[in-house]
């Protein structure tokens, strides 16, 4: 079997040489409009608790089932859990809405997910933090209890829970799930190969080739994967009426940013008003938390089958990518990196999903997102 696979990625190799020259490529030379905005700020009436969460206490499938099942149970007129889709190997993909259930209002909604990569397991506890966060504020904050009795927020903790527990980056097919999208699905020079399982069974997730060029496996065609076509048969469920803004977590570039300009697809154009409002949001993070804004052309290929891109494109909302964690940690494409430090990196990180949260109704109308959170004392920690 062992020779058998080492032809086959020799053919796969000498398949994907051949076919490089056809593909596409994305323009990276997208200029950054300078935001110039006044924050307002709003005050709170009681102070805001943390979670009491301590140091390396990750949450795998089986911990997030059972704690998001303790969200429901003591949280009844806040929480509904569910099931978007299932995995690979048949795990569910669980989604929680937090809202006031009692409250039939219209409201604006947005989507939060993580741990799309396996191995980047801090993508999937913000979710969960940001989730508590909300709850055991509720109802003793007034800023907090408007927020959810006007809101539909829905997360997502493991939108691959198979490589979740396997500590792995792609799902249990192989597949880099955030290359799997149907937007500029596939395309070589952006990183990506579109192949799925060689002869329906030999798992192929990247090709290395001579000089360290690296190309992920994006699988057979878009959606090809359970979780990637759950999670799109779920935003479409919502609507673009009620949607308001889309965020896509990883670990662990330590930035915090947004689309990127196809030139060449004017379907993907973000418009000069669009992309203030977008930087608006970039901005605030990289005053206000130590991420920063990516340059452009550090990352070309995230126009390539990526989900935020894909949501973007589907639905028009102001989506991002939030890359937690620092530069000392790298998950790399073959496992996950040193895991740690869990406390630091939820208090930094989900004040930047509490800036979006607070502006969802700028964001959905495309306003500016002028509303500056209220946050508990020390929040984030890196500006104490």
């Amino acid at each position: 079997m062992k020779n058998r696979t080492q032809v086959s990625i020799v053919i796969v190799t000498a398949i994907f040489l051949l076919i490089l020259p056809l593909n596409g490529c994305i323009e990276k030379n997208q200029e950054t409009i300078k935001p110039e905005i006044e924050i307002i700020e709003i005050e709170s009436d009681a102070p805001l608790v943390l979670p009491d969460w301590i140091d390396g206490e990750y949450h795998n499938y089986k911990f997030t089932t059972k704690t998001l099942n303790y969200y429901e149970e003591t949280y009844p007129d806040l929480v509904d859990v569910f099931s978007i889709g299932k995995s690979v190997l048949g795990k569910e993909i669980w989604c929680i809405r937090i809202t006031n259930e009692e409250n039939n209002d219209e409201k604006y909604s947005c989507v939060i997910d993580g741990c799309i990569h396996g191995s980047e397991w801090e993508a999937g506890e913000v979710c969960l933090y940001f989730a508590e966060y909300l709850l055991i504020n509720y109802g003793e904050n007034k800023t907090i209890t408007d927020i959810v009795n006007k809101s539909e927020v829905y997360l997502i903790p493991l939108l691959n829970p198979d490589g979740r527990d396997n500590d792995e980056r792609y799902n249990e097919n192989g597949i880099d799930l955030n290359r799997n999208f149907d937007v500029h699905f596939g395309k070589l020079r952006s990183g990506n190969f579109p192949l799925g399982k060689l002869f329906g069974f030999i798992k192929i997730p990247m090709i290395e080739l001579p000089g360290g060029k690296i190309y992920t496996n994006a699988g057979r065609h878009a959606f090809s994967e359970p979780e990637t076509a759950a999670l799109r048969d779920f935003m479409k469920s919502l609507g673009s009426d009620k949607l308001s803004f889309y965020v896509n977590c990883h670990t662990a570039v330590h930035a915090f940013f947004s689309i990127i300009d196809i030139k060449y697809n004017p379907e993907f154009v973000s418009t000069e008003h669009e992309r203030k409002v977008l930087n608006n949001a970039l901005e605030w993070a990289d005053e206000n938390t130590e991420y920063e804004i990516m340059p452009v052309e550090t990352y070309p290929f995230h126009g390539a089958g990526v989900a935020h891109h894909w949501v973007f494109k589907k639905f028009r909302i102001p989506s991002f990518c939030f890359e937690l964690l620092s530069h000392d940690y790298e998950p790399g494409y073959k496992g996950g990196g040193p895991h740690g430090e869990l406390v630091y990196w939820m208090q930094e990180s989900f004040p930047v999903l509490m800036y979006l949260l607070v502006n969802i109704e700028n964001l959905h109308n495309w306003e500016t997102p002028d509303i500056n959170p209220v946050l508990p004392d020390g929040i984030p920690p890196s500006l104490n």
